[in-house]
């Protein structure tokens, strides 16, 4: 019965969000609670609540204090220069945007953290995709699948976790698996450039000036003397050297100038740009990352320390550091809010035994004559489980069984933790991971429709991993 209100509860909840009848926050408390009632433990509600809100509070202490440091060093210009080189790369093609914007979240995804990555790509590629007019939901769903194979990382969690769950060597799980993880790499990039050919045919083809035009209306954006008037193709008259080419190629190189302004997507003049301190921040952000990776001190602690000194100095006056808090207030409640709204989901899931006997059913179900397989089969059964419970709650309460089953047809522990990883591209779009609030809020997408689209294309993607995976003979 467990296992049937288990599942019962997520598809409610999933399909109230995607049709839009609830809020996420909304749904994520309230779907569970009902679903206590019904199996009959409402009155341990509360204990389940606390203890969900107890395990995630580090994160969402993690996510605060991350969002305010990541957010106050794209104020002050840190990564001004990655910005501006996807952005000349993308000019106002939508192919080149939606192309640039898996390799930015590819790139900003070395560090480790989801929250970071989406924080980055978002507030560089956002400004683009609007005045474009171009989906939102290509943009979240990009960053997503790329995030999500660059996720496994042995600093990105679920590494990490499949080595302790099986008590094997991290760079034993991931460097054989580097190649596969290339394959999913390309087929995200390849992905992209279809999502954006499909962009371009939907839009048509745009220049920048054709698309401010648009937009301002009344101005008229010029591109050349003695044009032909469609404000598109610049036409030089005169001959070389000739006083009449001279002004037309000036106001040509003034009008690119404006099209860069107009299209920088962070912008190059603003007041909280710190030029004299980029040093200092690029070894703040540095030595901070590097305390994550090494594990120097816990990393809701690091942020916190770190969104402190960052403020100090980048803000030393009190009224601009409460203006910078200001600032990225709604980013920092919407996902706090979000993560502990989430709390109620995963602390009801797990203190009725929900997920338990959902993995246990899962288990039970597989044929024994997959028993050799059983490597496979764990690539496959990422994929929902990893969407339908946290990564903890698979590498260290599903993996371990489904590891002791591959042992008794002689599958080793480490083909089995590499085929866990396989899941991850999908898992990064879960309900249950907070990073993904923060990717559809700052890109303010409704998390449904980004579900409802990236759902199977990063399906497709574990595919290609597990697919290339077997291929190489890693898993």
């Amino acid at each position: 019965m467990l296992t049937i209100l288990g599942f019962a509860m997520i598809a409610t909840f999933l399909v109230l969000i995607m049709l839009k009848k609830m809020s996420p926050i909304a749904a994520l408390v309230l779907i569970p609670a009902l679903f206590c009632v019904f199996v009959g433990k409402g009155a341990k509600l509360g204990d389940y609540v606390i203890d969900g809100v107890t395990s995630l509070a580090p994160t969402a202490a993690m996510l605060m204090f991350a969002i305010v440091y990541f957010g106050v060093m794209i104020d002050v210009g840190l990564f001004d220069p990655i910005v501006r080189g996807i952005l000349k790369f993308c000019k106002a093609d939508p192919l080149r945007i939606v192309v640039g914007t898996a390799l930015l979240a590819a790139i900003v995804s070395l560090d480790g953290d989801g929250s970071t990555t989406f924080m980055i790509t978002v507030s560089a590629m956002y400004p683009l995709y609007k005045r474009l007019k171009m989906s939102l939901v290509v943009m979240t769903g990009v960053a997503a699948m790329a995030n999500g194979v660059m996720n496994t990382l042995p600093w990105g969690g679920p590494t990490a976790r499949a080595a302790t769950a099986l008590k094997v060597d991290a760079s034993d799980i991931f460097v054989p698996m580097i190649p596969a993880l290339a394959v999913g790499l390309l087929f995200v990039i390849a992905l992209s450039y279809v999502l954006g050919r499909r962009e371009r045919a939907r839009l048509g083809t745009l220049t920048l000036d054709e698309v401010l035009v648009e937009e301002k209306e009344t101005e008229t954006v010029l591109v050349g003397a003695g044009g032909s008037g469609d404000g598109k193709t610049p036409v030089r008259t005169g001959g070389s050297g000739s006083g009449t080419d001279a002004a037309a190629q000036g106001e040509t190189d003034h009008a690119d100038e404006d099209e860069d302004d107009d299209f920088r997507g962070l912008d190059p003049h603003r007041a909280t740009l710190r030029p004299r301190l980029y040093w200092f921040n690029a070894l703040l952000t540095v030595v901070l990352l590097t305390s994550m990776i090494m594990e120097w001190l816990p990393i809701p602690v690091l942020f916190l320390l770190g969104a402190a000194l960052a403020l100090s100095v980048n803000f030393p006056h009190i009224p601009d550091q409460k203006a910078r808090l200001a600032a990225h207030a709604d980013n920092v409640l919407n996902v706090s809010g979000m993560v502990f709204a989430a709390a109620v989901f995963t602390g009801v899931l797990q203190g009725t035994g929900m997920v338990e006997h959902m993995a246990t059913w899962m288990v039970d179900v597989i044929p024994a004559g997959m028993g050799p397989h059983m490597a496979l089969v764990t690539g496959v059964l990422s994929l929902p489980l990893t969407y339908f419970m946290s990564n903890d709650g698979f590498y260290f309460g599903v993996l371990p069984v489904l590891a002791e089953a591959g042992a008794a047809h002689g599958v080793s522990p480490l083909e089995m933790a590499r085929a866990s990883l396989v899941g991850q591209p999908l898992h990064m779009s879960s309900p249950l991971v907070p990073a993904v609030y923060v990717l559809v809020g700052m890109a303010k997408v409704e998390f449904g429709d980004h579900t409802r689209f990236v759902v199977k294309w990063a399906a497709l993607t574990s595919l290609v991993i597990l697919g290339a995976g077997i291929l190489f003979g890693i898993i």
